[in-house]
């Protein structure tokens, strides 16, 4: 299979990423923003036109829609899901750009400030030969997710228009709000329908992922005693002070910038304020379970002791677990993430099963029920001005989404 032999997918992925869903941590309507409520209505739209069935909104925004089975073996149900909206960087007027038969080495200039370069950025050295999409430097490019979201649309249209090819019965979900960690919480498992399911939302050719972090989220206000500086000793507690006193007691070397693999840390995410009061907040991230209880047990000990040192709480505190490690439990049934590998091996993509520093909607959908690890959809550098895509590796995407579909038919 090569990338020419889905004609839409490119058109498809540019149409949906010149469109502005940049999901809204402020706000508290569900989904978070008015354009993603747009663009998914308009999504639902073109499931109808591309011959899916069933197709409905949820009340968490999610679009479902449904591919009957055109064989009489029972083969479990396989569902495929990614989101529509972006990360909290530009994603006003998208200009995308296309780099033909890139050479492997060369900078790749996105304006006259910012250069795509393989001296900062290795990955690009692995892109030889192929045709790859950037961003114009102003924007993030929105192949998270995307380019999930267009590989899914391309594989069930491309099954509608080539009957011949069987399958058992497919469902499919599109939602908003991942960026900001609140889109599957309400995920409608038992309406969704599926045994098992891949969130297609990864990054690199070949990822296959089936544990977590485990996330949580901390913020902290800090009320300070602020007076003149000129009469201000033993009076005066500045709250940035204070800040910068309790950051400096969490762990050195535990900082995103310092660590790798299976390391968790603390990411310290703002903070802001003045003598007379500051915030701050955090992500705390692990993947064993244990440690991640640690740390926010760390956390919130030294709060305690400095509001103990000064005699009054000035110090609070407010954590919240976001998602779990899915891995506790899919590691008890690898049925999914064993079919996705055969899928992979059978074409030729080396698979890369690693522990994903991060998280997907997966995580908390695993958690309500319904088994979902994480496939490629092809982006680089997400979030911010430097991120791009080849085209081939998101047709290699579309081709193992269909490949696990064979595999699902034979039994595999």
């Amino acid at each position: 299979m090569t990338e020419t032999k889905y004609e839409k997918l490119i058109d498809r992925f540019i149409r949906y990423v010149k469109v502005n869903t940049r999901s809204n941590e402020s706000s508290t309507t569900i989904p978070s923003d008015p354009k993603e409520v747009a663009f998914l209505k308009e999504l639902a739209t073109e499931l109808e036109e591309i011959g899916l069935e069933n197709v409905r909104t949820m009340a968490d925004g999610y679009v479902f829609a449904e591919l009957a089975a055109n064989i009489e073996e029972d083969v479990p149900t396989i569902g495929f899901i990614s989101h529509v909206d972006t990360a909290d960087f530009n994603a006003e007027n998208i200009k995308p750009q296309f780099v033909e038969n890139y050479d492997g080495h060369s900078d790749i200039k996105l304006n006259d400030e910012f250069t795509l370069s393989p001296n900062d950025f290795k990955s690009l050295k692995k892109y030889e030969g192929h045709t790859l999409i950037t961003t114009d430097g102003t924007t993030l490019l929105g192949a998270d997710d995307k380019a999930g979201v267009a590989e899914i649309v391309t594989m069930a249209e491309y099954l509608v228009a080539n009957p011949t090819i069987k399958h058992g019965k497919l469902v499919f979900g599109f939602g908003p709000d991942e960026e900001i960690g609140i889109g599957a919480d309400n995920f409608h498992v038992a309406e969704f329908g599926a045994d098992f399911a891949y969130t297609v939302d990864g990054g690199p050719l070949g990822e296959l992922e089936w544990e977590t972090f485990s996330a949580a989220g901390a913020n902290i206000e800090i009320q300070g005693l602020n007076v003149h500086p000129g009469s201000a000793k033993d009076i005066m507690v500045n709250a940035l002070q204070v800040a910068i006193d309790l950051h400096n007691q969490l762990p050195e070397g535990a900082r995103p910038e310092k660590t790798e693999g299976r390391e968790g840390f603390f990411h310290l995410l703002s903070i802001e304020g003045t003598p007379e009061s500051a915030s701050m907040s955090y992500i705390i991230r692990d993947h064993e379970r244990a440690i991640f209880e640690e740390r926010k047990d760390l956390l919130a000990s030294i709060v305690a002791e400095m509001n103990a040192a000064f005699g009054m709480d000035r110090i609070k505190l407010t954590m919240k677990d976001q998602y779990y490690n899915m891995g506790e439990i899919l590691k008890d049934d690898m049925t999914s993430v064993e079919l996705a590998k055969a899928a992979m091996e059978a074409l030729e993509i080396e698979p890369i099963i690693e522990p994903i520093r991060g998280g997907t909607d997966g995580s908390k959908i695993t958690f309500l029920g319904l088994p979902t690890p994480n496939l490629f959809a092809g982006g680089e550098n997400m979030h911010g001005r430097f991120e791009y895509v080849s085209t081939k590796v998101m047709a290699q995407a579309v081709d193992t989404l269909l490949q696990i579909n064979a595999l699902n038919v034979a039994g595999k």
